[in-house]
């Protein structure tokens, strides 16, 4: 990403690796399911189950599953500046989606029972005028709450200025970010 004069990075990161827990889980059990496939063919074409080609058609979906998941992860980069939010997702096709801070009007979060073990979440910003709606959002961050601190602080101008505002001053958080 591109920054303009004056213009400051206050948060960037990936999905975290939790959030993509549930694509290890099946990735696991069609590793399972693909080292009982290659048990079975061995048993039929031989006497025994070749136990040494059940484990290598384990590990070698193991390796892709772990690829796929990696991949899935760096493939999607979020970024807070100080003028605007950046969404880049896709490492041979990309897709990018990107808002200035002052159109953003709320920051909701949303964590399943799950994410809350997990500590990752979604944080979705309700943007102005956006026919998308519902569509902008930072899925899978690692402390949804630390990502709506970092866009109050953008909205706010405080990364801007480095300055805080006064105590009992209104911020966007009391405007529902």
């Amino acid at each position: 990403m591109d920054l303009s004069a004056g213009e400051s990075i206050i948060y960037q990161g990936h999905p975290s690796w939790r959030a993509t827990i549930g694509l290890y889980i099946k990735g696991v059990l069609l590793c399972a399911v693909l080292a009982a496939i290659a048990a079975g063919v061995t048993r039929v074409t031989g006497d025994e189950v070749d136990v040494a080609v059940t484990v290598v058609v384990f590990l070698v979906a193991f390796l892709v599953v772990l690829a796929v998941g990696y991949l899935k992860r760096m493939g999607t980069e979020y970024t807070i500046t100080t003028r605007r939010l950046h969404i880049r997702r896709g490492i041979l096709n990309r897709q990018t989606e990107e808002t200035r801070v002052e159109r953003i009007q709320n920051a909701n979060t949303t964590q399943s029972l799950l994410q809350r073990l997990l500590k990752v979440g979604t944080v979705d910003f309700d943007v102005a005028s956006d026919e998308r709606a519902g569509l902008f959002k930072f899925e899978g961050v690692e402390d949804p709450q630390s990502v709506v601190r970092a866009v109050d602080r953008a909205v706010t101008g405080e990364a801007r200025t480095g300055a805080t505002p006064a105590p009992g001053a209104p911020t966007a958080a009391d405007e529902g970010l």
